[in-house]
């Protein structure tokens, strides 16, 4: 058998000399107050953050309370229309041109006053987070409660760049298209 030659040089002697351990002679080791957590101590604190988080969520959405005491006053000739100020006319056009559909509908069918308030709220948080640029609110006709009160409230809220009365292709009358405000902000949340 042959025996392999190395490639290695030999280092210089100076170099042999140097051992890790001499590297480190005035070194002190670092002390930590800190208390080691046991694996089940660790996974008890990662799903109590977890639900923490869940819980600030939840509240988020339904943080924004609509007042009742404000009633929005609109114009009765023609469609139900607002643009927020500072905002562009142009986008509300579009929406009663049809050129911007939905990507969340909410039917507010049977719920009570206080039940839709907490569903819009919901609503244009989570169309808000997601980046939907526009939501339409079924309100209904009915008695006409929520069809009075719907613009009123969405009039309040800060997310809300503009509204129009919905195309006959969203329901018309008994429903209105929301224009949502989008901004940076929520990006890092999805």
């Amino acid at each position: 058998m042959k025996k392999k030659t190395s490639n290695l040089t030999n280092l210089d002697s100076s170099e042999e000399d140097i051992s890790f351990a001499s590297l480190f002679d005035g070194v002190k080791p670092v002390k930590h107050d800190r208390h080691e957590l046991s694996r089940k101590d660790r996974l008890l604190k990662l799903k109590q953050r977890q639900y923490s988080s869940n819980a600030t969520e939840k509240k988020a959405n339904a943080m924004f309370e609509f007042s009742d005491g404000f009633e929005a006053s609109f114009s009765n000739n023609g469609p139900l229309k607002y643009v927020a100020e500072g905002e562009r006319t142009d986008r509300v056009k579009q929406l009663r041109n049809g050129e911007i559909a939905p990507e969340l509908l909410l039917d507010l069918h049977g719920m009570t006053a206080e039940a839709a308030k907490n569903e819009i709220a919901a609503l244009l948080f989570v169309a808000h987070r997601k980046h939907y640029p526009c939501v339409c609110i079924m309100h209904g006709i009915g008695t006409g409660t929520l069809k009075r009160k719907v613009p009123s409230w969405l009039v309040q809220h800060p997310y809300v760049i503009g509204f129009h009365q919905a195309t006959l292709e969203w329901g018309g009358n008994s429903a209105v298209l929301v224009l949502i405000k989008q901004n940076e902000e929520h990006k890092k949340y999805d």
